[in-house]
């Protein structure tokens, strides 16, 4: 049995069928006590905002209070090893976590395949392009449901506890290697532009998104263009029992999302 966490009713009809929910809030902590009442292992995944360590923070305090047994936590890749962006917010929590008295296991995934859609497919829709500063670098992308049934296998604690897994897909891929494989499942020209970071940053800039957030994602580039982001082995296989999605799959599965009709269904 489960129980899923939201934050407003609207939200919890999202929930599969059968689901057992509660509405709660990382940053209500008179919340957390009902939504852990007899809860042995929770999963902790946090929203990418300024408040991240403050909440999730809260939320391993209130698993304490609560006697939870184990806690699974989403962090980043590159949280042990890259001191800025993301990955910087997601060590403090690691550290606050492991100074605790709770069994723990820590996820790093890699790059989502599905950061292609949500990033790129806008104007490969509109124009067959997307753009970036990420040069030749490779990144070993993840699909966010093998993460998933990384998270479900590693809430069983066990051999699990104590460990950190740093979950990388099966290949690791160049974005004009990306941009030919958008281009072979959608069926339309897709080119990949390379950009200056300056001018990346200047047109995240101008579509007025917030000034934490260009920093965080420019640095978060600058990770993976200086090299790290790019192994592949078979730790993420290896913890869910089978083979990790791979981009060509999610591609063929998402083809129309690349598509110029795409936009108006």
């Amino acid at each position: 049995m489960y129980r899923a966490m939201y934050r407003s009713a609207e939200e919890s009809k999202k929930a599969p069928a059968g689901a057992e929910t509660v509405i709660a809030d990382f940053a209500k902590r008179e919340t957390l006590a009902t939504a852990l009442r007899g809860i042995d292992s929770v999963y902790l995944v946090c929203s990418p905002v300024p408040d991240l360590v403050k909440l999730e923070t809260s939320m391993i305090d209130a698993c304490v209070t609560a006697s939870v047994k184990h806690v699974v936590l989403n962090s980043a890749l590159g949280a042990g090893d890259y001191n800025k962006s993301f990955p910087s917010w997601h060590r403090k929590v690691e550290d606050y976590l492991r100074a605790t008295r709770l069994s723990w296991t820590i996820l790093r995934p890699n790059s989502f395949h599905q950061n292609t859609v949500t990033y790129y497919a806008p104007s490969i829709r509109t124009q067959g392009v997307f753009y970036s500063s990420l040069g030749d670098s490779r990144m070993s992308y993840v699909d966010v449901r093998d993460v998933a049934a990384a998270a479900a296998e590693t809430l069983k604690g066990g051999s699990h506890a104590g460990k950190i897994y740093e979950l990388n897909g099966p290949e690791a891929l160049t974005s004009s290697e990306i941009a030919d494989k958008i281009a072979r499942h959608s069926g339309r020209a897709v080119k990949y532009v390379d950009i200056p970071m300056e001018a990346q940053r200047k047109a995240m800039l101008d579509l007025a998104m917030p000034e934490w957030q260009v920093t965080a994602l420019v640095e978060l580039q600058q990770y993976y263009v200086n090299g790290k982001g790019g192994d592949v082995d078979d730790v993420l296989q290896t913890v869910i029992g089978r083979s990790p999605m791979a981009m060509d799959d999610f591609l063929k599965e998402n083809a129309a999302a690349f598509r110029v009709q795409a936009a108006n269904a």
